[in-house]
């Protein structure tokens, strides 16, 4: 493999953990050489095929249909232990919410030994990679990818003690986390409730004073988005700055929903001057590594466009307008957004 790579490195590639997790077989052979940087002839050779045999699968001319087959290619390509047995992504049902056993064994997290943290160091590795590529890949495909993560870390909890026990937890909390923004942008609003409970719990367990306040704040979020009840949301983003010991960029994003759900509820004033204090927070910590894993994409120019999205919320057009048109420029490598803040951006100057 080329650079040195390793296999376990290979697999934190977020387009081959979705290609696996969808069982498109002609994609996940496309991924791995294109991650591993190797040759359809050394692909053939890992998994025991003909390279022409390859060819044709990753073309989609032949089907991979035997179990042999996929097993074959399971090992060749050394699948990482919580990728396998994954559920079938067209029949996930109620698996959209938590399993109770996740519950069970945090409850009986009591037990000390010795836990395997380097599984939970590369797991929390890839829920990083798993973030970055929001932009490129849909949540849903990642779905059976991370919640086989949070069961790999849970079970690691009747191993660890103290601080280490405390880490896990975290973690934890972050795929809950993860899980719950997923299955609302799904419209599966119950199913994010019943995870975001989890991750919320998980995170006071864990003595995280930025994470609850980040669980809460996404609370409020849920509460004015999806419920469209502004005061209660305002109510619970209150809660969400008001937490002690709060790092710049956790009470920046716990301020920025409060005063979103400010000018939503018609104080404009409060509203404004709340993102001012927010954005000079987020300013604070422009590096990445001076945040939360979860508030990485919390840079100047997101803090940017937070204080614009507050003036669009107070129909304050012009400086909405102002602070899209700004941010835009630094926007290039992320089309979605870029799409996104550009409708926002003409909608504001047409109503200014």
């Amino acid at each position: 493999m080329v650079f040195g790579m390793s296999n376990r490195q290979l697999w934190a590639d977020v387009r081959l953990r979705a290609a696996w997790a969808r069982k498109d077989w002609a994609a996940l052979l496309g991924e791995y050489k294109r991650a591993a940087g190797i040759s359809q002839m050394k692909l053939g050779e890992l998994i025991g095929m003909p390279q022409s045999h390859v060819s044709l699968i990753v073309r989609g001319k032949r089907k991979v249909l035997a179990a042999e087959v996929m097993d074959r290619i399971t090992e060749g390509l050394q699948v990482p232990d919580e990728l396998r047995g994954l559920p079938d992504r067209s029949n996930l049902g109620d698996a959209w919410n938590p399993d109770p056993q996740l519950r069970e064994r945090i409850a009986h997290a009591h037990v000390t030994g010795k836990a395997d943290l380097r599984t939970a160091d590369w797991i929390a590795k890839v829920l990083t990679e798993h973030r970055k590529a929001e932009d490129m890949i849909d949540g849903a495909d990642l779905w059976p990818v991370v919640r086989a993560q949070l069961d790999q870390v849970t079970r690691l909890l009747p191993l660890a003690s103290g601080a280490t026990a405390d880490g896990i937890l975290i973690l934890a909390a972050e795929h809950a986390h993860w899980l719950s923004w997923v299955a609302a942008r799904q419209g599966k609003h119950g199913a994010a409730a019943a995870w975001l409970d989890l991750a919320g719990g998980w995170a006071i367990d864990a003595g995280s004073p930025d994470l609850t306040s980040w669980i809460t704040r996404v609370r409020s979020y849920y509460t004015l988005q999806y419920a469209r009840d502004p005061i209660r949301a305002l109510r619970t983003a209150e809660a969400a700055a008001h937490g002690r010991g709060l790092s710049p960029a956790a009470e920046a994003i716990a301020l920025h929903e409060t005063s979103m759900a400010a000018a939503s509820v018609g104080e404009r004033d409060r509203a404004q001057r709340l993102a001012d204090r927010a954005y000079d927070l987020a300013v604070r910590v422009p590096d990445a590594e001076e945040r939360p894993g979860w508030l990485y994409w919390l840079d100047p120019v997101r803090a940017k466009l937070n204080r614009a999205d507050v003036a669009y919320a107070a129909r304050d057009w012009r400086t909405a307008a102002d602070g899209y048109r700004d941010a835009l420029r630094d926007l290039t490598d992320f089309p979605k957004d870029h799409a996104y803040y550009a409708g926002r951006l003409q909608d504001a100057e047409g109503r200014g």
